[in-house]
């Protein structure tokens, strides 16, 4: 257990002190632990955070706590990600309330090149399951990161749908990792954990509180390139997600739906307001953002120059044709000493290349054809 990474978990612990004090704690001293080796004069400096908080700071002394929750991640590999790791969404710390701590539990890298949440009302209609389904299926091509917030109606849909497109998914959390809610949606957690992600900001023993669900909505908007709302009433969740991701500047799109209908007003009034774009199919979504179609590789590729990968991609594929067999993520890991994101990220490239191919059990091998 690493000192900073205590005094990290100990900064998200101090009362009253919320994640835009603690980031000018951290701009202005440089590290966690730098935050309470200070005296209360030189904390109370710092622009923005005064005597009072300063006080809060320096009667801390819940590191067992901390250290408690530490444990509890390195029990079920949860990874915490404090803003200066560079496995943190680096979207995110654009964004000026961006968490300085977050919880991931997952394969599916953070840093993604196009990464979407989608949104809508827990109680959706048939036609807006329909429109999940059909616009995650048609987004394929584009492999994009799906990003919700694994409640029920459009949430689990696009989570689904997104699993069974094989495509990458996160479930962002307003709780911490001792329960899921709802309760209902563990398996899709456990699916989730295996084949994509959580993400939470809360420790562990948080519960699922009303107030926390904002918090929770900010992380949805911040992490992706677009937030697009399937369906919503005017007020709601949804709402909230949309006007952060405008408050990002980031892109928003609504679907469309008929004007008599109560779980599209939402949708209708963010298009009104000019604070979403009309959405109606993949290719648009696509045009907009200014994605280019993913094509594979000839399979045929020969890999024994790999002039079109990376040095870091070339590293991995080193690895698995000195082996020529089934190799495991963590060999992988071990040798090209890259960190365990980086080499996720990597294998799935390979993975749409054909060069390689995945097994169960997080174990990868070589292709037929190479």
């Amino acid at each position: 257990m690493s000192q900073e990474l205590l005094y990290q978990v100990a900064l998200t612990q101090v009362p009253e002190l919320g994640p835009v004090h603690s980031r000018l704690l951290i701009e202005h001293l440089g590290s966690a632990l730098q935050v309470f080796k200070s005296s209360k004069k030189e904390l109370s400096l710092v622009p923005g955070i005064g005597e009072i908080r300063a006080a809060q700071i320096k009667r801390y002394r819940q590191f067992e706590a901390a250290e408690k929750e530490i444990r509890f991640c390195q029990k079920h590999g949860i990874h915490p990600l404090f803003l200066s790791n560079p496995d943190y969404p680096q979207l995110l710390l654009h964004c000026y309330d961006a968490p300085v701590l977050l919880y991931y539990r997952g394969s599916t890298p953070l840093n993604h090149h196009r990464i979407v949440s989608i949104v809508g009302t827990r109680s959706n209609t048939t036609y807006g399951k329909q429109v999940t389904e059909k616009l995650i299926e048609e987004l394929k091509p584009w492999q994009p990161l799906i990003i919700s917030g694994l409640a029920f109606g459009i949430d689990a849909i696009a989570h689904k749908t997104a699993l069974k497109q094989s495509l990458g998914t996160v479930g962002v959390l307003a709780h911490g990792f001792n329960t899921i809610y709802p309760s209902q949606h563990h398996a899709l957690a456990r699916e989730l954990i295996e084949k994509g992600g959580l993400l939470t900001e809360f420790g562990k023993d948080t519960a699922p509180d009303k107030h926390n669900f904002p918090r929770r909505n900010r992380i949805v908007a911040g992490v992706s390139h677009a937030t697009i709302v399937i369906e919503t009433a005017i007020k709601g969740g949804s709402m909230i997600t949309a006007n952060l991701a405008c408050n990002y500047h980031r892109d928003v799109f609504a679907v469309p739906g008929k004007i008599t209908d109560g779980k599209s007003t939402g949708c209708l009034q963010l298009i009104q307001q000019n604070k979403a774009i009309l959405l109606t199919d993949a290719a648009q979504l696509a045009a907009s953002m200014g994605w280019e179609e993913i094509k594979k590789p000839n399979a045929k590729m020969q890999n024994t120059l790999f002039p079109s990968l990376s040095n870091e991609e070339q590293k991995v594929m080193s690895v698995m044709q000195e082996k020529n067999a089934p190799v495991s993520l963590d060999e992988i890991c071990k040798q090209t000493t890259l960190t365990y994101n980086t080499v996720i990220a990597i294998l799935l490239t390979l993975e749409l290349y054909q060069l390689i191919i995945s097994l169960p059990g997080k174990i990868y091998q070589l292709t037929s054809n190479n």
